[in-house]
């Protein structure tokens, strides 16, 4: 055996050696995230087991060369706390691969198959068909009859010696399933047994390999440990091989020896006493990750050439291979859905806020009916052609936008539209379905208020829009999509929680007028608004007078920008009337402030009047798909300075975003939406 790496291990805030079991837990459930040329993994079934206890014997002379481990920090007994044995931290690892108190005990053999969560390769052979118990039984009689350099290898003692005592170990059946390329097809999965000795601090990766007759083994040439050592004062992770001069490296399923050393050992280091809980599902948990990888590879080859011809000032590749990543994600969800229920006709759907309509474009052409709704016509729909059904038009949820015909709403990055899709999809009919993938956060009235600070904005969000789906009837899922994006947890609205008789009792609720009104200052009355912000930008002024400032080109203009306050300081200038107002509204004065960004901007506490000189010279420096946005609200609202500063505006009017005065008004290219609840 060879060592291949080790690591020192810093602890200062005492993670391990539970942190080590849930490092090695990504590494076992979910290994895409070091190596990249894997797609994810099957886990097939779990269960207990004991290594068999042989006699002593010398070793053999063919043997490998056993490892020499450096100084004192290598294996000893296992010290009565703090060490790799049992403990607290052993229940937390086995509660995050699934299990309960009462199923470490019994130690059953759980066999997941086609249907069950795990999805990862349902459907590509019979792996979940497999004995576990008997493979598990033929392995331990071949150690017991003379591998025994395998069996110290595995206990993490030396060739003839014993362990200090039967160790419990936890093993587990997975399948392995490679990434796809353009150059090289699909390659076949590979199945491994992993052997986890929680008592030594050791995981075993043994390869299977299956013979002419069918018979399954274990293929020696591959085995590898990962091994933790040392105890409260010091700490080592360190990775081995069975047999280096018999290792064989495919590049994907089993990279060179240097990599795992190396990249690898760094990462289960880096996971050991820094890794967090995301809080979000794993990648693609719902479907098969084999069935994706060869239809997204498919939809990719077949639409490469979109790259090329895209007309749009966004960037081609992320968003041509965003698309058919989340393409190939709802082919295969409908086609399991027609299997589990039995269907024959491909899914309908509806695109609403569809944006650019390559995802509607992607799905018609494999066979889905359905089409997409968009406010603004974009230059890439003229180069789908006929085939694909894309329409211009604002979506206002009201009882005329149900959709009785379609079987799946779905929602892209739907903006506005986000919290509605679940809302539409459950009024359109029973059976109706949906996919909603949020993105920028907004409720039914406006921007989403946040409710509490102990969560991020997006999982709050992403919670939020689940309690809708709940509200409105649905059981929801989540899942993790494989997109280039940061916000790429979608969720799936499949199931009802109430039987079709329900139906009526159910669509009163969700109709009935909303009880508790919209508490984010939107809904104050206009002329309330006004009135605080005129109030507040002359508290502004009166604040300080500086002396002129100098204006773009070096010629001085006598304009005042006011000086700054803290919101308590403006908050004290009001009145009680007023303050008790706001203070009803979600975010109180500080929301109002910042709704009306055109006149105030709020940094770090304190409330200053907006110079749109910066402004202009900021807005130079955006992207064109950014300066394109402000091009389309260009003079669509009156200049608050222009009509209320003493010195009037601090741009000349070709300049300024916003009409100086009333003639020079234009429509907005985007008309808004109104809010039906």
């Amino acid at each position: 055996m060879a060592e291949v790496g080790r690591v020192a291990v810093r602890d200062p805030g005492e993670l391990l050696p539970g942190g080590f079991w849930e490092a090695v837990a990504v590494w076992l459930e979910k290994p895409q995230v070091a190596n990249k040329r894997l797609c994810g993994v099957r886990l097939e079934a779990r269960r207990r087991a004991a290594l068999p206890r042989v006699s002593p014997r010398g070793r053999r002379p063919n043997a490998g060369p056993e490892l020499e481990e450096p100084g004192a920090a290598g294996r000893g007994p296992r010290p009565p706390e703090g060490g790799p044995g049992r403990g607290p931290e052993e229940s937390r690892h086995r509660r995050q691969q699934g299990e309960g108190p009462g199923e470490a005990a019994a130690a059953p053999l759980l066999v997941e198959g086609p249907g069950q969560p795990d999805k990862a390769g349902a459907g590509e052979g019979d792996f979940s068909a497999w004995d576990l118990d008997s493979l598990w039984d033929d392995f331990s009689r071949s150690l017991a009859g003379g591998s025994h350099e395998l069996l110290a290898f595995l206990t993490g003692a030396r060739a003839g010696s014993q362990p200090e005592a039967p160790s419990e170990l936890d093993v587990v059946l997975r399948t392995v399933i490679p990434k796809t390329s353009p150059l090289c097809p699909l390659a076949a999965p590979r199945r491994e047994v992993v052997v986890q000795d929680v008592l030594n601090g050791t995981v075993t990766f043994l390869p299977l390999e299956e013979d002419d007759k069918g018979n399954v083994k274990v293929d020696t040439n591959n085995v590898y440990q990962i091994r933790l050592s040392g105890s409260k004062e010091e700490w080592f992770i360190s990775i081995l091989i069975f047999c280096p001069e018999r290792w064989h490296s495919d590049g994907t399923v089993y990279p060179k020896p240097a990599w795992l050393g190396e990249e690898l050992l760094a990462r289960l280091a880096r996971w050991s006493v820094g890794s967090k809980k995301s809080g979000f599902k794993s990648t693609l948990s719902l479907i098969s990750i084999i069935e994706y990888s060869k239809t997204y590879q498919a939809l990719k080859e077949k639409h490469k050439d979109m790259v090329k011809v895209w007309p749009e000032v966004t960037d081609p590749e992320k968003f041509v291979y965003e698309d058919v990543a989340i393409a190939a994600y709802l082919l295969i969800l409908w086609e399991e859905e027609r299997a589990e229920l039995g269907l024959t006709a491909k899914q309908s759907f509806v695109d609403l806020g569809c944006g650019n309509g390559l995802l509607v474009h992607i799905l018609s052409a494999e066979g889905h009916p359905g089409r997409g709704i968009d406010v603004r016509r974009r230059k890439i729909w003229d180069v789908y052609g006929p085939q694909t059904c894309l329409e211009e038009g604002a979506i206002t949820p009201s009882d005329e936008t149900l959709f009785p015909d379609v079987d799946w709403v779905i929602g892209n990055h739907s903006d506005e539209l986000t919290p509605w899709i679940p809302v539409i999809a459950a009024r359109s009919h029973y059976s109706c379905r949906f996919f909603v993938l949020p993105c920028c956060f907004f409720d039914f009235v406006g921007k989403y208020a946040r409710r509490q600070s102990r969560k991020t904005q997006y999982r709050e969000y992403l919670d939020f829009v689940t309690e809708v789906g709940l509200a409105c009837g649905f059981h929801v899922q989540e899942d993790c999509l494989r997109i280039p994006s940061t916000k790429r947890v979608c969720l799936i609205g499949k199931r009802r929680t109430y039987p079709p008789t329900g139906e009526a009792p159910m669509e009163e609720q969700r109709t009935r007028e909303k009880a508790e009104r919209v508490r984010n200052c939107a809904a104050l009355p206009r002329d309330f608004v006004d009135q605080v912000v005129l109030q507040v930008g002359h508290l502004l002024l009166d604040a300080e007078r500086p002396c002129a400032a100098s204006a773009p080109g070096g010629s001085l203009k006598a304009w005042n920008r006011g000086g700054s306050l803290s919101l308590a300081d403006v908050a004290g200038e009001l009145d009680g009337e007023t303050l008790r107002r706001l203070k009803r509204e979600c975010g109180g004065l500080q929301t109002l402030l910042k709704n009306n960004h055109q006149v105030f901007e709020v940094r770090s506490g304190r409330v200053h009047l907006r110079d749109w000189r910066e402004e202009r010279l900021w807005k130079q420096r955006q992207p064109e798909a950014r300066r394109r946005l402000f091009s389309e609200a260009f003079k669509t609202r009156l200049c608050w300075f222009f009509s209320h500063h003493p010195d009037g505006c601090a741009l000349p009017s070709d300049c300024c975003p916003f009409a100086h005065g009333p003639e020079e008004l234009r429509p907005a290219q985007t008309p808004r939406r109104k809010q039906v609840l």
